[in-house]
């Protein structure tokens, strides 16, 4: 087990050299949440409407900005008001793959604007180190944080093996703007390093969802596998659940998986 596991987020955050995983760790500590939700919506009244009822909950919200139909600055505006409100970060889980010169502008430019309004955002590490360093040019002046993946949660996923070492390899290399990993497992393996370890496929209820998506509980994902963060998408929010409730569910097993970790 890593020194970290043991540690609380708020002792982490008090010496961790990344100024976005520190603002990360200390607010997971206040709101007494690991939770993320990945809001997947494609419209921008259902988008505001879930982010308002989980937001208590919630430490994190994750967007994929792009399929929202009705996308307007507006929507973004409403967004950060509701991050204030409920005192939560958001995630825009962009997932790069492109050159350093053109993830650049896709961060910076475009309708979207990425890195004006998002504190996290993530990338693939199959373009090569050149991925960091483009994107850094654009996030670190604004005190934004870059998760790499390093494995995914999908069946049959190809992030794994010497793709899954390059990529912490890179990390490793740019900790100012690197803040951690999305990934099935805690990563940390050198003395006092301490990248946030997020992982999605995390359900109460379920183990898969037919279309190669597979779920472990919060349990497995923070006490068995040391992992930070748990993200969950259509456990809170799916057909005929009630999202505030799920989400105070899922904040509550994921503290408990936690405060079981740190006393072991």
């Amino acid at each position: 087990m890593h020194a970290t596991t043991k540690q609380t987020y708020g002792e982490r955050a008090a010496q961790h050299p990344n100024a976005c995983a520190k603002r990360m760790l200390e607010l997971m500590e206040t709101k007494k949440s690991n939770l993320s939700l990945a809001l997947d919506v494609t419209t921008k009244k259902e988008l505001l409407e879930i982010a308002d009822k989980v937001g208590p909950y919630i430490c994190l919200l994750k967007t994929h900005i792009d399929i929202v139909d009705d996308f307007d600055q507006d929507l973004i505006e409403q967004l950060l008001a509701l991050s204030k409100k409920h005192n939560f970060m958001i995630f825009e889980d962009r997932k790069f793959a492109d050159i350093g010169n053109t993830v650049k502008h896709q961060y910076g430019n475009g309708i979207y604007r990425i890195a004006s309004w998002s504190d996290i955002t993530n990338a693939h590490g199959v373009p090569g180190e050149g991925i960091i360093t483009g994107l850094k040019e654009v996030g670190l002046p604004l005190g934004r944080g870059l998760l790499l993946l390093a494995e995914m949660s999908s069946k049959g996923a190809l992030t794994y093996g010497e793709y899954s070492s390059k990529t912490i390899e890179m990390a490793r290399r740019n900790q100012d703007f690197v803040m951690g990993f999305i990934t099935q497992r805690r990563i940390n393996e050198l003395p006092n390093e301490d990248f946030i370890a997020m992982s999605p496929g995390v359900g109460l209820d379920v183990t898969g969802d037919g279309l190669g998506q597979q779920y472990r509980t919060p349990h497995q994902v923070i006490v068995e596998s040391e992992c930070d963060m748990i993200i969950v998408g259509r456990g809170i929010y799916g057909k005929g659940r009630d999202v505030e409730a799920e989400a105070r569910r899922y904040q509550e097993a994921g503290w408990v998986a936690y405060e079981e970790r740190i006393r072991q």
